[in-house]
This record gives C-alpha cells, structure tokens and sequence, in this order.
C-alpha cells in the first residue's frame, strides 16, 4: 500500500474507532440517566473535556475513554481483525447477512455499512431500497439480545438519522424509513422474546412471515419487522414464525 494510501487508512481507522467509543460512552450515559457532568465527576474527567469528546471535537487517550467506561459499569477493549467484507461484529453475523442478501429479490438494493452522522451517529448493518416502492429498511443484525430496550431505541435513532448518510440522494425521491431487525434464533435469545414479547411487537408490528415474503419476492413491506434466523453446521436458514 503506498504510504498516502496507509496514512489515510490509518487516520480512517482512528476516527472510525473513536466514533464508536463516543457513541457508547453517550449511549450508556443516556442509559443511565446521567448528565455529562455527573459522568465527569465519577469519572474524574474534566468536564469542559469531556464535552468535548463527546461532541466529537478531540479523540480522547484509550485511558481516558476507560475511566468514561468504568464509571459507566461498563468494560473496555479493543480488537484486530481482517478487514475483508463488511465490518460486522462476530462471526455469527456474517453468514447471517450473506442469507439476506443471497436470498433478497431482485428488487431490493442492499447498501453495506451505512454511516450516519446526525442526529445520532453510528452505523447500520445494510440498508435495503426499493424504488418503486419508495422504501428504505435500515437493517441490523444481531446474534444476541442483549440490553434489549437499548438496542431497540438506538435501531430506530439510527434509522431516523438516514437521511444524513451520504449516499441518500442516490435513493431518488426521499423513500420512507423502515427498519428491520435480523436476530439469530437460540434458546437464549427466544427466552428474550418471550419475556418481552410486547415491547417487540410495539417496536416491530409486522409479522415475520409477511417481511420475508417481501424480502424473497414481491410483497409489499409491512413494516418495521424482527425476523430470525437459525444458524447450526448446515449454514444460516430462515425461521418462520414470531
């Protein structure tokens, strides 16, 4: 790689890692009910500083983003990995994208890795068009259920901050925002759905069954939708059914 290449490769990737720490950071912070000051002030961290990193105007030290981390109960770490496909989170995810986008009609555009920027910042898994339709699902994938109200309010920030991805003018006319959500069925994620089955179908009215209709073929989108995936030795398999 020529050096101006890897000095861009490089400072992409510090942005990109401090991005995803702020956004956690103010994500449990907003979790916990906490101002910035009181995050501060457990924290040990001056709170003029941290304001700043939080509003994304200085890349704070790795040790000053795990005195944030601690105060908030929370761990912090740091991974290297190959940077080879879409950056999903584990190995569980990948195959799990690859069904939908192997499986997708025709019809539906997938965009990979979408970043947003405002009014909340991070980035979606894949986001699927439809022009005809006029639909834009942002989609996330997931192999666990944890902290189960967070994730579903941070989906729908995330979704509602569409619009500010770069590519969105690509979409021609503004389509509508929808939101899919692709979660690995095992005994411990059911046994999340199950205790909080209402919270699910409030934040993703729309049966399984029709959502896959419209991704494999050419129903309409119902609208925000869980569907789940089974993922053993013989590879990632739709499920049917809430």
């Amino acid at each position: 790689m020529p050096n101006d290449a890897r000095t861009r490769a490089v400072a992409a990737a510090v942005t990109r890692t401090r991005t995803s720490l702020r956004d956690d950071i103010d994500r449990l912070r907003l979790d916990a009910g906490w101002s910035i000051a009181h995050l501060a002030r457990v924290s040990g961290v001056d709170p003029a500083y941290v304001h700043r990193i939080l509003r994304g105007d200085v890349g704070a030290s790795f040790e000053t983003y795990a005195r944030l981390a601690v105060a908030l109960g929370a761990d912090l770490s740091g991974r290297v990995y190959p940077n080879t496909g879409p950056a999903l989170r584990d190995r569980a995810q990948a195959p799990m994208l690859e069904l939908a986008l192997h499986d997708r009609h025709p019809r539906w555009q997938p965009f990979l890795e979408v970043a947003v920027r405002r009014p909340s910042r991070g980035w979606i898994d894949a986001v699927l068009h439809e022009p005809r339709e006029a639909v834009a699902v942002a989609s996330e994938i997931q192999s666990e259920l944890r902290r189960l109200e967070h994730l579903i309010r941070w989906q729908a920030m995330k979704a509602d901050a569409l619009p500010s991805w770069e590519g969105w003018d690509r979409l021609g006319e503004a389509p509508a925002i929808s939101r899919l959500l692709i979660v690995r069925r095992t005994r411990a994620t059911r046994q999340v759905a199950s205790e909080y089955a209402r919270q699910l179908r409030v934040a993703y009215p729309a049966h399984p069954d029709d959502a896959l209709e419209a991704l494999v073929g050419t129903a309409a989108w119902p609208g925000p939708a869980l569907v789940w995936v089974t993922l053993d030795a013989r590879g990632a398999r739709w499920a049917t059914g809430r």
